[in-house]
Order: structure tokens, then sequence, then C-alpha cells
């Protein structure tokens, strides 16, 4: 089998499958199993696979009719230029939470000063990667990154370490931010930032099956509407931040008013920004 029949074959077995974006799914899958990155593999499409590259491929290409996400056959998935190990106990990051990770940086150097030290807090870290994508792009940064899931934390913690971060980043275990504020820490962050899970029980049949079957449920469904995170969220972030200090979620589709509204008083300069697409993606709000 070579490189060019190689995928026509995935390809047609993922569509039979009705595989999303299939055919980005034979190529990533064929990359693994051949450990090359996509420039050679297109430059050399009369490559030949050795017996055991052929029949790891066709073994990874059944993972994927199963459902399985592609990044959790692989243990990787690309955010912010980075790569992070992803396993099934953490969500998969997705391009669209880059708009949090943008709308942070701009917020940040906007209003920085030569020498300013930043404390940010990424409430719900998971792989690490809202975190660690701020850590590599702020050097005068303390970044504390909480979850609820020690598993999770385990997976954030070895990426810190993959991208040399781990001095930048603190990883605790805690249910929002409760013993962060526990421990007397009050108005003493820049940011809190979250991509929390936001699809309530009533909204899970819509979800993507390889989401519902595969990611970790703690990760994508919120209890009660799917807004109940933010109602507890709101307030400790409003404790846990510096007068002008600012809080930046991810919502889901259509949430940006309902998100809004969950706010209280005490904040100020309260924005929703979308994504490429059009759709509300992001609520920003700084604390009066």
């Amino acid at each position: 089998m070579f490189v060019r029949e190689a995928l026509r074959t995935g390809l047609q077995m993922l569509k039979e499958s009705a595989v999303p974006s299939p055919e980005l799914a034979a190529e990533l899958l064929l990359m693994h199993a051949l450990g090359c990155d996509r420039g050679r593999l297109h430059s050399h499409p009369e490559q030949a696979l050795s017996q055991e590259a052929a029949e790891l491929y066709l073994k990874l290409l059944a993972e994927r009719t199963t459902g399985k996400p592609t990044q959790y056959i692989t243990g990787r998935q690309q955010f912010w230029g980075l790569d992070f190990e992803v396993t099934p106990d953490v969500l998969i990051p997705r391009p669209e939470t880059e708009h949090l990770v943008e709308a942070v940086l701009e917020l940040a150097r906007g209003g920085a000063k030569t020498g300013d030290l930043f404390r940010v807090a990424d409430v719900g870290a998971g792989s690490g990667c809202i975190a660690l994508a701020l850590a590599s792009e702020l050097p005068n940064t303390e970044i504390y990154a909480t979850d609820i899931s020690p598993a999770a934390l385990r997976v954030a913690a070895q990426n810190a370490a993959r991208l040399g971060l781990t001095d930048r980043v603190k990883f605790k275990e805690d249910d929002l931010l409760t013993a962060f504020l526990a421990e007397g820490q009050l108005a003493t962050l820049d940011f809190v930032v979250s991509n929390p899970p936001y699809v309530g029980p009533a909204e899970t049949d819509w979800v993507q099956r390889e989401v519902r079957e595969f990611e970790p449920r703690l990760a994508w469904e919120g209890p009660g509407d799917g807004n109940e995170i933010y109602r507890r969220l709101f307030p400790q972030a409003h404790s846990a931040l510096k007068p002008g200090g600012c809080v930046v979620v991810e919502i889901g589709y259509l949430k940006g008013e309902s998100v809004k509204s969950l706010l209280g008083a005490g904040w100020t300069q309260v924005k929703v920004l979308p994504d490429l697409a059009g759709i509300p993606r992001v609520v920003i709000a700084q604390k009066a």
C-alpha cells in the first residue's frame, strides 16, 4: 500500500461511516501511523507503507469509525500554535476557544505598562490549553489554573512540563475558585478566564456524537439550564479580582444575553464578542 492509496482507502472508510471532516481525519491518522508531518505526507505520495504501518493505519481508521475523536486516537491537538497532549480525561481544545485567549491578550496588552505582572486564574483548566497559551504570550504572568478533575489536572501538568511552562502555571484541584478564596486571595487577580461546561441537559441531543459519547461530560455538560457554572463563578470572580480586573468567559450558542444577565451588580464595560462566524462566543466584564 502506498501513501496515495492509503489516503483513498481511509477517506472511503470514513465517509461510509459518516465521520465529520473525513479528509482531515484520514490525513492525521496516516501522519500518526507514519510518524511524519503533512508536508512529508503530500510530497511523497508514492512512498510505500511498511506492513506494520499499514496495519496500524487500518486499526486507527477502524477506531475512528466508532466515533472516537481523532485527537484521542493520536493523543495530540494543536491549540494556539502549541502541541497539546489530550486524553479522554480532558475536553479537546477547539479553535473557537482561541477567541478567549485573544480577548485576554488584547485587554492585557492594551492596559499594560512595562514590567507589569499579571495574575490570572483559569477556571476549569482541562488540558491546560488556555492557561498555557496565555503563559506563552505573557512572560510577566502568574497563572493559577483550577479544575475539579484530578485526572484532567495530571494531563494539564504534563502539558506544562512538555512546553517548559511549569514554573509559570500552578495547577490545583478546586471547585471553581472556592479554595482560592478560602485561602484569603481576595482582590488579587487581574483576570479570571474560563471555558466552563455550558450545555444544558435539555440540549445534549444536539451535541455531536463524538462529544456526547467520548468527551468527559463533566467538561461540557453544565448543571441545570447550562448556566449554573456562570451563576456560581461570577460572584467568586468579583471577589477574586482587583478593581478594574476582568472576567472573560466562553459561552454557548446564542447564550450572550442570558450570560450577561447573570453578572449582577458591580460590573462595568460588559461586552459580547463574536467568533469568525459571527456567533457570540466570549463575554467580558470589568469589575467596577
